[in-house]
């Protein structure tokens, strides 16, 4: 088939989600290279994320543009086949297993701290924020923070365990205004580095280690954008991990992006530039990992805050660019770009979501109104 084919069949699959090749609206797309439509036609989104990052295309609003390419189902239309022989590989290979669980933590997590510093809020949470009353994303991390605390009772003097601490902020957050003495986990060396630094001085104990590695009881348990690590083959593990550390009046609290339907594996580019060996639970994943080990006192879906949230980090690595680009180059800064608002556009299509749940051991006894 001659290049004009590729190029009038996504052509037409672009118009039929309102996007017009090379027009004037700010969710259109102009194509600086033919080869664009073959590379999208036959590799779906890591077709369009690598000629994205190699110039051959561009949309002055990235968000808007991938919003109406999900909410149009186009994506649909595209070659399934890396998605499908990465969902093969997903079914037959354990990602998460424990040698390489600290591959994310290297290749992500461990870019660079001068990036998130410039990117996220002052606290350096690294999740979704809650807008609920905020205008400004430090107000909704912190109003986060606070939901999160408030949810799981915590008391003074409680023993708090954080996996997936990222730089600390969320462990020194809680120590600092609720009273307890929390331990943080995390897989990446640089994140350990700097949340320790952050940390000193307050109740809070930073371990570079993976959840299988826990020790201890503890009387609370969260866990905040971590749990798209653990994979599909580790989340009944995971779940009763979390059980056998639990004091008997427990509570956990699990904070995770989710998908609308049940995989085996994140996207193809997703997976090779931003978090290898990751994935998204179902909700039937979690109620199936969870049956039996704990109890779901609340579930808690707020996807449009992570719409929010996103867009705050886009804006802050542009608003920083002129001093990051001293150390990422112009292929860095389209990459980035890319996660950040084709991820922003995905939440606002709703195509995946944003989930609080709040488990128990054993049940909450007496009457409790989860905060929102």
């Amino acid at each position: 088939m001659g290049s004009n084919f590729f190029k009038h069949r996504l052509s037409d699959l672009l118009s039929s989600a309102g996007i017009t090749v090379n027009g004037s609206a700010p969710w259109d797309i102009t194509v600086h290279d033919d080869r664009f439509y073959r590379r999208v036609l036959s590799e779906a989104h890591l077709g369009a994320g690598e000629s994205y990052m190699d110039g051959w295309w561009d949309s002055p609003a990235l968000d808007e543009f991938f919003y109406r390419i999900l909410r149009a189902g186009v994506e649909k239309q595209l070659s399934g086949l890396p998605r499908l022989l990465n969902g093969v590989l997903g079914k037959v290979i354990n990602l998460q297993n424990p040698a390489r669980a600290y591959t994310v933590g290297e290749t992500h997590y461990n870019i660079g701290n001068d990036l998130y510093s410039m990117m996220l809020d002052r606290q350096m949470i690294y999740s979704c924020a809650y807008w609920k009353e905020a205008l400004t994303l430090d107000d909704a991390q912190e109003k986060k923070l606070h939901l999160v605390c408030e949810k799981l009772m915590l008391k003074p003097g409680m023993k708090v365990l954080d996996i997936g601490c990222g730089w600390g902020g969320a462990a020194r957050f809680a120590a600092e205004n609720y009273g307890v003495t929390v331990t943080g986990i995390t897989i990446s060396s640089e994140q350990a580095k700097l949340a320790r630094e952050l940390c000193r001085g307050v109740p809070v104990e930073i371990k570079l280690s993976d959840y299988r590695d826990i020790s201890g009881s503890y009387d609370r348990i969260y866990s905040i954008g971590m749990f798209e690590h653990v994979g599909h083959k580790n989340y009944r593990n995971y779940f009763q991990i979390v059980r056998n550390h639990l004091a008997h009046d427990g509570l956990f609290l699990l904070h995770t992006i989710g998908s609308n339907r049940s995989g085996t594996n994140t996207d193809p580019w997703t997976s090779k530039y931003i978090f290898p060996n990751s994935m998204l639970p179902s909700a039937s994943h979690l109620t199936a990992a969870a049956e039996g080990a704990l109890i779901v006192e609340d579930w808690h879906s707020f996807g449009h805050d992570y719409y929010r949230t996103l867009k705050a980090w886009h804006s802050n690595i542009e608003d920083n660019w002129a001093a990051l680009s001293l150390g990422y180059d112009e292929r860095f800064h389209r990459m980035w770009r890319y996660y950040l608002l084709s991820a922003a556009g995905s939440f606002r299509a709703r195509h995946v979501q944003l989930w609080q749940l709040l488990y128990s051991k054993n049940g909450i006894e007496e009457e409790f109104r989860v905060p929102r």
